[in-house]
């Protein structure tokens, strides 16, 4: 979403068709680590992980296809589900545990290869959290899929996971160029926080145009979220809309934001943009220049356009309701899509609790930085009450 801060000017028309307290978050290696370790437990894991892949490009692939033999003009397919629920395996049943990273490239001490025991300090149980529920909301064109590597992290230390499609979005069937609200776009996560029993609380985490999605939701259910952890996300004001936030970097504005823009109008040319898509062929320097190429190529054939009205749309937040919630916000320091400067006028004009930052992190840090990344959310979620 950081791809939008030069919305105001439309140049590619497709026609129709209290003070903030900074952590550092990266994780260091144990001693005597070395790289021989790391290439030996990278070659035992490397057959295992291309298969992971192939898999999850095939189905993204056929998913596409499927869009595009069976579209039709609501954008209905035969999928009625918006939401993917995880939850650890409670049974005796024994599940086959998932790779802790897709690639098999070596790692550097930023993201070193962890246990999920060796993450966190142990003194605090996760039966004596407030809720150990984390809600994983994507950005603007991504979908829970983008969350593959987290999902399998957290789950394998015993969180309770769930990742949402927003309308429009990953596997959800709606047509992008149909949505006129945020309020539209965000259903899926309101609906979902909704149907939650009284007294159960959750954890939101917004990545990209996700953290205005999840401002909006922190708004309606204040009581039922616990924390909120803005990752390079869109983190605003009261009456602030999310092109009002981008814009303000306009003037330094890089070409390749520019060149990545392709506006749609859907509704014809003399109309406003119904959506955004974005150039394939900038997507890895734009958001994943420290990703590894498989996830880029997995994002390539999954990214769907960025419906454009609910980036115009300004919110309505509240001390009272938005205001009660403790915030957290983790920088991205190599990101090309969001510069840290711009993530920090936020942090600046809204101090969240604690910010925390990801050393050599791009926009996507599920992909560059996914142990680290994994590491901050379960620190956030032990940090108690003051």
């Amino acid at each position: 979403m950081g791809n939008l801060c030069t919305c105001f000017s439309p140049k590619t028309p497709v026609k129709n068709k209290k003070p903030t307290k900074r952590l550092q978050g990266n994780p260091q290696t144990a001693p005597n680590s070395s790289n021989r370790w790391t290439r030996i437990r990278s070659t035992r894991k490397d057959n295992h992980d291309e298969l992971i892949h192939e898999q999850a490009l095939a189905a993204a692939i056929l998913f596409r296809q499927h869009q595009q033999q069976n579209g039709s003009a609501s954008g209905s397919f035969p999928f009625d589900r918006s939401v993917s629920l995880r939850h650890p395996n409670g049974s005796g049943s024994k599940k086959t545990q998932l790779p802790r990273s897709s690639s098999s490239r070596a790692r550097s001490l930023t993201d070193p290869l962890l246990q999920p025991h060796q993450l966190v300090n142990q003194d605090i149980k996760l039966d004596d959290l407030e809720t150990n529920h984390f809600v994983l909301v994507h950005g603007g064109g991504f979908g829970a899929w983008c969350w593959y590597k987290t999902i399998a992290l957290l789950e394998e230390g015993g969180f309770k996971v769930t990742a949402v499609d927003l309308t429009g979005s990953g596997i959800h069937s709606f047509d992008t160029n149909g949505i006129t609200s945020l309020s539209q776009y965000v259903k899926p996560l309101t609906d979902f926080l909704d149907k939650l029993v009284d007294g159960e609380k959750t954890i939101l985490v917004g990545h990209d145009f996700g953290g205005a999605c999840i401002s909006y939701a922190m708004e309606l259910f204040p009581h039922k979220v616990s924390k909120a952890i803005f990752v390079a996300a869109a983190m605003l004001t009261n009456g602030q809309s999310t092109l009002d936030m981008f814009s303000q970097k306009a003037a330094g504005s890089s070409d390749l934001m520019q060149q990545a823009q392709i506006f749609v109008y859907a509704n014809g040319n003399n109309n406003p943009p119904t959506a955004i898509n974005l150039d394939k062929s900038i997507l890895r320097d734009l958001l994943f220049n420290q990703s590894p190429g498989k996830d880029v190529a997995l994002a390539s054939v999954s990214i769907r356009p960025i419906p454009f009205p609910p980036v115009l749309e300004k919110l309505s937040l509240s001390d009272l309701k938005y205001g009660t919630v403790r915030r957290f916000y983790i920088e991205t320091p190599e990101d090309n899509a969001i510069p840290i400067t711009l993530q920090e006028s936020m942090i600046n004009s809204s101090p969240p609790e604690k910010v925390f930052r990801l050393k050599g992190a791009d926009h996507s840090p599920f992909f560059s930085k996914p142990q680290a990344l994994h590491k901050l959310l379960v620190e956030i979620s032990k940090i108690p009450s003051t």
